[in-house]
């Protein structure tokens, strides 16, 4: 079974992950056939061991870890490849993989540009 983790870098204010709580039931309603968590870098939980755990116990035999980041940071380029390496020893039959920051992709750019020019 493929699963997917929206993983988002986590803040102190706990209204912060009100966007993702709504991307990951976006998800759950358009694609309930692929089983999603959120995970979070820091400060706020589930972390990323966390949530392949919880996916792994639900049969997930696959994950893709999509970056809900702007851009390619230092945080993805350092900090993440360390967490997605740790969470593939630890659960060595398990196939992880990731996406680029989805603020990278042509698509999300366009809907910023969209969601800019309906405010004008």
């Amino acid at each position: 079974m493929k699963a997917v983790i929206l993983f988002g870098h986590g803040a102190r204010d706990a209204r912060w992950r009100e966007p993702f709580d709504r991307l990951a039931a976006l998800w759950r309603v358009q694609h309930s056939g692929v089983l999603v968590e959120l995970a979070f870098l820091e400060m706020m939980q589930p972390s990323l061991e966390e949530a392949v755990t919880t996916l792994s116990n639900s049969g997930a035999c696959e994950i893709v870890v999509v970056p809900v980041f702007f851009g390619q940071g230092g945080h993805l380029r350092n900090d993440f490849p360390v967490l997605l390496n740790s969470c593939q020893e630890k659960f060595p039959s398990m196939k992880l993989s990731a996406t680029l920051a989805v603020g990278e992709d042509e698509a999300v750019l366009q809907a910023i540009v969209d969601f800019g020019v309906k405010a004008l």
